[in-house]
C-alpha cells in the first residue's frame, strides 16, 4: 500500500432505523463493495484506500433500511476491474444491477456478458483519481452510441457548475445521462448556479437523472443535520419527480468529516418531499424503470 494513498474511515457499524418507511421493493441506486484486497487489489492510481466494507455488511445496513434492491457502483479504486462488484451482484441477480466503468476498447461481447449478469450503465467518474479511463469527453460520447442497444445509461460524477456548457454535452450522449451527488454542486454556490439550471432543464426533459446521494459531500456542515442541503434537494425534485433516485453511498468513502448514520440518509427524504407517493417514486418506480427491476 502506498504511503501517500490516504485510508478511508469506515462507516457507522450500527445503523439506526429509519422514521421512514421504506415501500416493498425500495432500491438503493449508489452502493460499493471493498475487498478483500489480496482478492480484489486496488489500483496502484487511486486517490484513497477503502477499509474493507464486504457485501454481507452493506446487506446487514440495507436490513436495517427495509432496503429489498440495490444498484452497486464501480468506486474509482479499482479502476475498470469490474469482479469485486459484480461478483456481488451474481449473489442476488433478481435483486441487484451494477454501473461498470470500462477501457474504450471493451468488446461488444464484454458489453453483452455484463448485460446478461446485471449491469446496466457505464459510469464516467471526472472528479477522483482513476476513474476516467477514456482520452476526452468526445471519445465518451461516441462510446455512448455502443449502449443503444442494451438499453444502458452512462452515469457521471462531475460538478455542474465546473462542467462547460452542460446542457449542450449531456444532450450530444446517446443514452439516458445519470448525474451522482445531485450534481455534485456545493451548496454554497446556491439556486441559482448557471450549471445548476441547466441541470434542473435537463431533469425536466427528461435526459438526465440525478441521484439523491451525498448530501454530506455538498453540504457545508461538518454534521448532520445537513439543513442546507434541503433547498438543493428540493428543487431537484420538484422539477423532476420522476427523473430522481435515491442512494446511501454506503460505505461512503473518500468522507473525512463525521460519519453519517445511513438511518438519518434515508430519513432526509421526509425533509426533501412531504408527498409519500413522491417518496415511492424515488425508492420503487424510478428505479425499477432505470434499471429494469421487474
Amino acid at each position: 500500500m502506498a504511503d501517500d494513498i490516504p485510508t478511508c474511515p469506515p462507516p457507522v457499524a450500527d445503523t439506526e432505523a429509519p422514521k421512514v418507511e421504506a415501500p416493498k421493493g425500495a432500491c438503493d441506486v449508489h452502493t460499493h463493495v471493498f475487498g478483500p484486497e489480496q482478492r480484489y487489489p486496488y489500483s496502484p492510481g487511486r486517490g484513497y484506500t477503502p477499509e474493507d466494507a464486504p457485501l454481507a455488511a452493506m446487506q446487514r445496513m440495507h436490513a436495517v433500511l427495509g432496503i429489498e434492491r440495490c444498484v452497486l457502483t464501480q468506486p474509482s479504486v479499482y479502476a475498470t476491474d469490474n469482479r469485486a462488484m459484480m461478483d456481488a451482484v451474481a449473489t442476488a441477480p433478481d435483486r441487484y444491477r451494477a454501473v461498470v466503468a470500462v477501457k474504450a476498447d471493451v468488446t461488444d461481447r464484454e458489453l453483452a456478458a455484463w448485460n446478461e449478469a446485471g449491469a446496466r450503465g457505464v459510469r464516467f467518474n471526472l472528479v477522483d483519481k482513476g476513474g476516467m479511463p477514456f482520452d476526452s469527453f468526445d471519445a465518451v460520447v461516441a462510446f455512448s452510441e455502443r449502449l443503444v442497444e442494451f438499453e444502458w445509461h452512462v452515469e457521471f460524477l462531475l460538478h455542474v457548475d465546473q462542467f462547460p456548457d452542460l446542457a449542450r454535452n449531456m444532450a450530444r450522449i446517446h443514452t439516458d445521462v445519470v448525474l451522482g451527488h445531485m450534481g455534485y454542486l456545493r451548496t454554497s454556490k446556491g439556486l441559482d448556479d448557471p450549471g445548476f439550471q441547466a441541470f434542473l432543464g435537463l431533469l425536466r426533459d427528461g435526459k438526465c437523472w440525478s441521484k439523491m446521494t451525498g448530501a454530506y459531500r455538498v453540504t457545508e456542515r461538518d454534521a448532520p443535520p445537513y439543513e442546507d442541503v434541503v433547498p438543493l434537494a428540493r428543487a431537484i425534485i420538484e422539477a423532476a419527480p420522476g427523473q430522481v433516485l435515491w442512494g446511501s453511498d454506503w460505505p461512503h468513502p473518500w468522507h473525512y468529516r463525521e460519519m453519517p448514520n445511513d438511518g438519518y440518509l434515508l430519513d432526509q427524504l421526509a425533509d426533501w418531499t412531504e408527498d409519500r407517493a413522491t417518496i415511492r417514486k424515488i425508492l420503487v418506480d424510478n428505479p425499477a424503470r432505470l434499471y429494469g427491476f421487474d
